[in-house]
């Protein structure tokens, strides 16, 4: 089973189509009619192409682009040890 995928999530209402990310990373963004960006996809990126999803993050002027980490083995309650049973003295 492959590992989980980051992915990458533009904020529309912060884009103001500078493009930086689709220069960057141009397989990761899609642009509209007007130059805006969104994640291309669902917006998984591949393992070999990470730095430059963290590159688009940290190069767009308006911190439109996040990247989000897969998320980690859910949290298992912690058990109580087994308690062997015992005989019962009348």
């Amino acid at each position: 089973m492959p590992a989980p995928a980051f992915r990458v999530h533009v904020d529309a209402e912060k884009c103001q189509g500078h493009n930086r990310c689709y220069a960057i990373a141009p397989d990761l963004f899609d642009l509209d009619d007007l130059g805006m960006s969104s994640a291309a996809g669902d917006g998984a990126v591949p393992q070999d192409r990470l730095t430059q999803a963290r590159l688009a993050v940290t190069n767009c002027p308006e911190y439109a682009i996040s990247l989000t980490e897969p998320a980690g083995p859910a949290e298992q309650p912690e058990r109580a040890e087994p308690v062997e049973a015992t005989e019962v003295q009348p």
